[in-house]
């Protein structure tokens, strides 16, 4: 089992073990701390082989596991998945049923490799819409990690980002009626505080399996500048060498933030097109 490719110094600050600094400078470019991944074509994948959309869910959760662990390794800060979007509840029951229970199986059956690695789980989106039993598997298994001082593993569940600026608006909104909040006083930061995880940064890379070229709703206020990566290579399929093919495109990339490159910006300051897109 891979071991973390973090560590802690004084105070539980997160560093990167010695193996992932020795890998960042093959990179030839920056390495993204924080990274979201939309996990799409599981359905796709399985009926391209005959086989029903569900078999798709089942072989996505091996992708779950060695994206987790390759990320720990490395000595990536976070990593989001989206797993279950607020969309989703649309398909079959009998889709969303097996979604729910393969949810519990993976928060079962993970619980040592998350242990092992020092990955910190915990989960964003609206939970209580979750069935009891997937919902208590989920707070047991986010109680078991609370102390890990790993990487920060966040599954985005029963999640929309335009759902999340709806809650964020309702509670700020109730904070000014009850005069705790000065509406003079709101901009971005005040904002950003009532989301539903103000403390973990904005990921720095979203990568798209399968594709599609869209952000379907997801994390719609974090990803305004992240830069995005997408592959036709389909969830079930993206492994280890797919998510190291999407850093070494990241090293590529320049982030300007509105702004201009400089004459000491380097190779990566020229725009490049990275990934198969569909």
């Amino acid at each position: 089992m891979s071991q973390s490719g973090a560590a802690v110094t004084g105070g539980g600050a997160f560093r990167p073990s010695s193996e992932a600094l020795a890998f960042r400078a093959t990179l030839d470019g920056p390495f993204p701390e924080n990274i979201a991944i939309i996990m799409d074509g599981n359905g796709r994948w399985a009926q391209s082989r005959g086989w029903r959309r569900v078999r798709g869910h089942k072989e996505g959760t091996e992708s779950v596991r060695a994206i987790t662990t390759t990320a720990a390794e490395l000595g990536v800060r976070s990593l989001t998945l989206y797993a279950f979007s607020r969309e989703n509840w649309k398909r079959s029951d009998f889709e969303v049923s097996t979604l729910m229970r393969l949810l519990r199986l993976y928060l079962r059956r993970e619980r040592r490799t998350l242990m092992q690695n020092g990955i910190r789980l915990i989960a964003i989106g609206r939970l209580d819409d979750l069935p009891p039993f997937a919902r208590k598997t989920l707070e047991e298994t986010i109680a078991l990690t609370a102390n890990n001082e790993g990487m920060l593993l966040r599954l985005a569940l029963s999640y929309g980002g335009r759902t999340e600026l709806a809650d964020a608006a309702r509670s700020l909104g109730r904070d000014i009626v009850a005069g705790n909040l000065d509406p003079e006083s709101i901009d971005e930061d005040t904002l950003h505080r009532y989301l539903y995880d103000p403390h973990t940064p904005d990921p720095d890379l979203v990568i798209r399996t399968a594709g599609e070229m869209r952000l379907s709703n997801f994390l719609l206020w974090q990803a305004s500048y992240a830069e995005f990566y997408v592959t036709d290579v389909c969830w079930p399929e993206f492994r280890r060498e797919q998510f190291i093919e999407a850093l070494r495109a990241y090293a590529q990339r320049q982030r300007k933030y509105g702004g201009l490159p400089t004459a000491t910006d380097g190779p990566s300051a020229r725009p490049r097109r990275s990934g198969p897109v569909a």
